[in-house]
C-alpha cells in the first residue's frame, strides 16, 4: 500500500441514507454555515474555535482537494440522500503505509445530531480504509471530550486502547491527554 492507493481511491461513497463526496468548491458555503452553527460543540477542534468566513471555507476546500490529489489523505463531505441536507466532514489522515494504518477525524453538523447519520458516514469511510488495505483505523480524542469518547467507543464500536499523555497540543495550545481508539480490519484479524 502507498500513496497511489489514496490517489486512486473513490471520491464518492454511498450508504443507505447518505452521499459522501470529496471536497468541492460548491460545498464551502454549506460547510462554513454548518461549522458556524455548530461552534458550541467544536471547542476541541483547532479551526472550530471561532466563526469562519466563506473565503476561509473556500481556501479550506481547496486545501483539502490538494491533500487528496497528493495522496496525503481522503476527505468526504456527507449529505443526506433525502433532501440533500449537510451532515458533516470525515477525513482519513496520518497514513502509515508500512503498518498499514490511518487515523479518522470527523466533525458533524449539530443540527442532525442523534440520528446516527455521522455514525453511518464515519463507518463508510472506515470501511473504505479497510478496503484499501489498512489493518487498523485509529481515532484520537481529548480525554475530557466525553461526547467524542462515547461516539468512538459506543457508536462506532472502536476499542479503547489507552491514554497518551503530552502527545499533542489541544485546540488552545496546551499539552494534554488523548484517548486512543482503534478499529481493526476484520479480514486481517
Amino acid at each position: 500500500m502507498d500513496r497511489t492507493h489514496l490517489i486512486r481511491a473513490p471520491r464518492e461513497l454511498h450508504t443507505p441514507r447518505l452521499r459522501l463526496h470529496a471536497p468541492r468548491a460548491e460545498f464551502a458555503a454549506v460547510f462554513v454555515e454548518s461549522l458556524n452553527h455548530s461552534l458550541p460543540g467544536l471547542q476541541y477542534i483547532g479551526w472550530g474555535q471561532h466563526s469562519q468566513t466563506l473565503a476561509w471555507a473556500q481556501q479550506f476546500m481547496a486545501g483539502g482537494v490538494a491533500l487528496i490529489n497528493e495522496g496525503d489523505c481522503l476527505i468526504f463531505h456527507a449529505f443526506e440522500r433525502a433532501g440533500g441536507g449537510y451532515v458533516g466532514r470525515i477525513d482519513l489522515h496520518s497514513w502509515d503505509f508500512d503498518a498499514p494504518r490511518c487515523e479518522v477525524g470527523y466533525v458533524g453538523d449539530s443540527r442532525v445530531q442523534g440520528r446516527g447519520l455521522m455514525r453511518e458516514a464515519v463507518l463508510a469511510c472506515v470501511q473504505l480504509a479497510f478496503d484499501l488495505g489498512v489493518a487498523r483505523v485509529q481515532a484520537l480524542s481529548e480525554a475530557d471530550n466525553h461526547r467524542a469518547l462515547r461516539f468512538a467507543e459506543q457508536a462506532l464500536g472502536f476499542t479503547r486502547e489507552g491514554v497518551l499523555r503530552n502527545f499533542e497540543r489541544d485546540a488552545r495550545g496546551r499539552l494534554g491527554r488523548q484517548v486512543l481508539f482503534a478499529s481493526y480490519n476484520p479480514a486481517l484479524v
